[in-house]
């Protein structure tokens, strides 16, 4: 009878039985790109998990997690709505408090006549669980009572069927349903609840509602809660560890004391962190902030101070810091590319340039931006080399490397290294030979080339932008036999358009040749 196995499972060298042996060779290894589009954002809200990264991809998800934006420059959801604008549309939001929040609840007389059945308490902190309203009603369903609770801010809303006994429900019951431990409903979002002492069940035939109470924001977070700690478990900035973000901003987080912890961090990680100046500060003290930081870092694009006007659907007129601009438009370019030159959308002025709609219209002189960028600050401002719109200035990171100090740079180098990471650790504990080699050199260059062939990498005169050597001329045999595998792999990345020189000879005298080409 035929015998099936997996690759590498039988031994071909030693069959004995003459028989049919199928195995099963799986498909050569393919490598598929890290994301580049989605952004890490630490940010306040008025509700939701603390200090926990969610996934969040629209304003609707935004607000089902974490509420209503809130007229903070702080707020993470003001942060979602900006880059969705630009384009983006992958986060992980951790929201941040300074731990002196609280959580609402309905206490004491919600059952009023008969005593209280329980106590809820609001699963979160903040002052959107105020929202929070409930109502308890006999069911349609014979011998059952539904608890309905709804947020009247957001709209989201829960429901619970709660056994009763005649029209009564006894507090066990009651709080094995809101908590999720009854093997029937689910737990609760909003409310976690506690048995109450002044009554074992209440009378329902009668619809009872009640709302929350004492719910508050506590204060301004400090910075070091915006930067966290990386210990167990991880807060701040830390809680964006593994994620597979390739931008993050800490939003409008301006003090210069956390650009090189914010740089070490993207370093690490594979992160493109967006930092910013003070709203209004003067480019004299841009600059010699920027010095006394002692940031010097590809992993982190400063911003400029002169933070934009935004016209919020929620909270009106505000203004906000540039890093969410920034971010939603470079997650939705390809790592090639740089944000210089790039429109970005939703901007009504500047501090420098005042709003759109009462004219103001003050600009940048080449020495304020030559001041700025020799200090690797980039900035948004009007017009663009392209036209009378919003956009990055020199698509800089903080880098005085010329050939590192690009968008670019930072962003392919982070999309290539996160790639090889995830993706070719399959090889390790195989069989060092040259199947080995050829099949590690296939996986790579099949990569790269998908890459060639998108437009991702490119060169200017159409050679291949790319080699991998993985054989025995990097791979002697001293090295292998110690478990040694080296793969050299060079890329060549395409060079951004920064000083554009047109060349105009013209007048009367002038004699033209038609070069070849120029019709």
């Amino acid at each position: 009878m035929a015998r099936i196995y997996a690759s590498g499972a039988l031994n071909t060298t030693a069959l004995v039985v003459p028989n049919l042996y199928v195995q099963i060779v799986p498909p050569a290894t393919l490598q598929n790109g890290v994301s580049t589009g989605r952004i890490g954002i630490v940010g306040t809200a008025g509700w939701g998990p603390v200090n926990t990264p969610m996934v969040v991809g629209t304003m609707s998800d935004y607000i089902a997690t974490f509420g209503t934006k809130q007229a903070l420059t702080s707020d993470a959801g003001l942060t979602v709505d900006i880059a969705i604008l630009q384009g983006a549309s992958d986060f992980r939001v951790v929201r941040v408090t300074d731990g002196t929040d609280t959580a609402a609840s309905a206490i004491a007389d919600i059952f009023v006549g008969t005593g209280n059945l329980a106590t809820l308490t609001c699963k979160y902190t903040g002052s959107l669980g105020n929202n929070n309203t409930w109502s308890l009603s006999l069911s349609s369903k014979p011998s059952t009572a539904i608890f309905f609770v709804k947020n009247t801010s957001t709209g989201v809303s829960e429901s619970f069927t709660i056994p009763t006994t005649g029209t009564s429900i006894s507090t066990d019951n009651f709080v094995a349903a809101i908590n999720g431990t009854d093997g029937v409903n689910t737990p609760s979002n909003i409310f976690i609840a506690s048995p109450a002492s002044t009554a074992s069940s209440v009378d329902v035939s009668t619809t009872r509602t009640g709302a929350c109470l004492g719910g508050t924001d506590g204060g301004v977070p400090a910075d070091t809660d915006f930067i966290g700690v990386d210990g167990t478990p991880r807060t701040g900035m830390y809680a964006l560890r593994g994620q597979g973000c390739a931008i993050s901003l800490l939003h409008s987080l301006s003090i210069n004391t956390s650009w090189t912890t914010q740089a070490s961090f993207g370093l690490g990680e594979g992160v493109y962190m967006i930092a910013c100046g003070p709203s209004g500060e003067t480019i004299s003290n841009a600059v010699a902030t920027k010095s006394s930081a002692g940031l010097d870092s590809y992993a982190v694009k400063v911003m400029f101070g002169d933070w934009l006007w935004w016209q919020d659907d929620t909270n009106g007129l505000m203004l906000v810091p540039p890093q969410a601009f920034v971010a939603g438009r470079l997650a939705a370019l390809t790592p090639a590319q740089s944000s210089l030159n790039k429109q970005m959308y939703g901007i009504v002025g500047s501090q420098k340039s005042g709003l759109v709609s009462s004219g103001g219209a003050l600009t940048y002189s080449d020495a304020e931006l030559e001041a700025l960028f020799d200090a690797g600050i980039d900035v948004i401002c009007n017009p663009a080399p392209g036209g009378s719109y919003w956009a990055a200035r020199s698509g800089h990171n903080s880098s005085s490397v010329a050939t590192t100090n690009g968008d670019n740079y930072t962003r392919m180098t982070n999309y290539l290294a996160e790639t090889f990471v995830t993706g070719m650790g399959t090889y390790v504990g195989e069989l060092i030979n040259s199947t080995l080699f050829t099949n590690i050199r296939s996986t790579m260059l099949a990569y790269l080339g998908g890459l060639l062939s998108q437009g991702i990498l490119g060169s200017t005169d159409g050679s291949t932008p790319y080699a991998v050597v993985c054989d025995t001329t990097n791979n002697p045999a001293a090295r292998t036999a110690l478990g040694y595998v080296q793969c050299d792999v060079q890329v060549q990345y395409q060079g951004i358009n920064e000083k554009f020189i047109v060349n105009l000879q013209g007048g009367s005298s002038v004699t033209v040749s038609t070069a070849s080409g120029s019709v």
